[in-house]
């Protein structure tokens, strides 16, 4: 039930699908007697979208998000294990083209692959099943498999979670899987935006980790003043950022989260 209403939710409170929403109410109203509210709303649909699309706003809601936890640093101690979120897999895609088809965080898949070989005695984990709400049948896990395999990875060193459909689930079944001991190295790699509401989920599970921070998508503070070139591309951002806060918010709420805000 959490994992159907959090998906309504999310599309009814994305900030690209609320503006859509809004022009499309102030054209209507302005094929009704109610043309002069019709105005007022599609001017304001219009204005949402310049400033949504062109203006900083997405980066100044992402920044906090990606500047939470700071790139890892090379200890002493060797990682137990290192475990590599999903979310940077299409399976859909995959299954058609019969090829792992990557998305915009496939440094997730990457940077696991690099720790994997410069760690080549600490476990590999894949976590990740099916997020769609409609189609669950195709699995991240079974075409992350064929990815990691494809670079260099042997098959019998890879360990797949392949039922989580949220990062609550990531955290909940890996500690299932992994049984994790008092004193074990842990790294969770995932997005840096993600990194928080990870971390909080792990916590909350009972699993100690520790961040792995990757595809940060800025530069840093510098540009949280930025404005963006095209109205898809501030969108997208703005989009990402809300999605992130409200799942932060919805996970606390929910008590799948040791924090609203976790910290290092």
């Amino acid at each position: 039930m959490f994992f159907v209403a959090s998906k309504i939710f999310g599309f009814l409170t994305t900030p690209s699908n609320v503006i859509a929403l809004v022009c499309v109410i102030g054209v209507l109203l302005l094929l009704t007697r109610w043309r002069a509210c019709g105005r007022g709303v599609t001017a304001l649909g219009v204005a949402l979208l310049v400033i949504g699309g062109f203006s900083p706003l997405g980066n100044l809601l992402f920044l906090p998000l990606t500047e939470r936890f700071p790139a890892w640093q090379q200890t002493q101690q060797a990682p137990t294990g290192i475990i590599v979120l999903g979310g940077a897999i299409y399976p859909d895609l995959s299954e058609a083209r019969k090829m792992p088809e990557l998305n915009g965080a496939a440094e997730r898949m990457t940077a696991g692959v690099e720790l994997a070989q410069r760690y080549p005695n600490a476990k590999f984990v894949f976590t990740g099943g099916n997020a769609s709400l409609f189609d669950r049948r195709l699995s991240e896990a079974t075409y992350a498999g064929k990815f990691f395999e494809g670079l260099g990875i042997p098959k019998d060193r890879i360990i797949l979670e392949d039922r989580s459909r949220t990062t609550f689930e990531n955290a909940l079944f890996s500690k299932e899987l992994l049984k994790p001991k008092p004193g074990d190295y842990w790294l969770v790699v995932t997005s840096a935006y993600h990194m928080p509401r990870a971390i909080g989920s792990f916590r909350a599970a009972g699993f100690d980790v520790h961040a792995y921070p990757v595809d940060w998508r800025t530069r840093g503070w510098r540009d949280a003043w930025t404005p963006f070139e095209s109205i898809s591309d501030g969108l997208h951002r703005l989009d990402m950022a809300v999605h992130e806060w409200i799942g932060l918010a919805g996970y606390r709420v929910a008590g799948r989260s040791s924090a609203f805000f976790p910290a290092p």
